[in-house]
């Protein structure tokens, strides 16, 4: 059994690099007069259960904007294919036991939802999952066949089955509607197991969803799924950040 009870070292990762494909140089467009990384940081720290968070990148300019606001910032190697290998070659170099990747393009992260995903990887009983993850139940219907929102289903032990971009499950009787999760992207690790991660075999399942997450389940790993109230906004386009900019003013202004 792991307990949260016991002191813990949990190190939070924030991957940021400047050469997105869709929206270059994201992680340093302003909102409401700071970076997004630094939105993305201060929010991170606020978690209770992290005891660090720095900022993993391999671009010079995310480095001294970092640095500026009094982040902690970790060169890495610029040949990492994924987040998850970047917050690997972190976590390689320090002494955590457990390890958030918190993504970089999430301004309004709540810290008490990765709180509630450090806790589904502590509170754990018999045959604990080495990885623990976030869902949310759909409200909208129209993201139940959007592919760019990713669904989940779980056991009853609230262990993850699949991941998928199509709706699952399939409700065949309508006088029965069924109840969809979306995945939230952020995850937790015990370290060993993420220095792991990146050798894992990719799988049929992962190349044809391209998502990351079902190397584990390919592989035969747990994932623990914690349902939260959060709902992931991500900026991917100048579309999305006129939206978060949106929200963020409204928030403020009803402060």
């Amino acid at each position: 059994m792991i307990s949260s009870s016991v002191p813990h070292r949990i190190l939070g990762v924030i991957p940021a690099r400047y050469a997105s494909s869709r929206f270059p140089g994201k992680a340093l467009v302003s909102i409401g007069g700071k970076t997004m990384l630094q939105h993305v940081w201060e929010r991170a720290s606020q978690a209770r259960y992290l005891t660090g968070v720095v900022i993993a990148t391999d671009d010079e300019r995310i480095r001294a904007a970092g640095e500026e606001f009094g982040g902690r910032v970790v060169m890495t190697r610029p040949d990492h294919v994924s987040g998850t290998d970047r917050v690997a070659e972190v976590a390689s170099a320090s002494q955590a036991q457990f390890v958030v990747n918190i993504q970089g393009d999430e301004p309004l992260i709540d810290p008490a939802a990765i709180d509630a995903a450090i806790l589904g990887l502590l509170d754990q009983e018999e045959e604990a999952a080495p990885m623990a993850t976030l869902s949310k139940r759909i409200e909208r219907p129209g993201d139940v066949r959007d592919p760019n929102v990713v669904k989940v289903v779980t056991d009853a032990r609230g262990r993850a089955i699949y991941f998928s971009r199509s709706a699952i499950p399939f409700a065949r009787d309508e006088a029965e509607p069924a109840t969809y999760f979306k995945h939230v992207g952020l995850y937790v690790y015990e370290r060993e197991f993420l220095l792991q991660y990146p050798d894992l075999p990719v799988g049929p399942l992962e190349r044809a969803e391209r998502l990351e997450q079902l190397r584990a389940l390919e592989n035969g790993h747990t994932i623990r799924v914690v349902e939260t109230d959060y709902d992931s906004l991500g900026v991917d386009t100048p579309e999305d950040l006129h939206t978060i900019t949106e929200l963020f003013e409204k928030t403020m202004v009803n402060r």
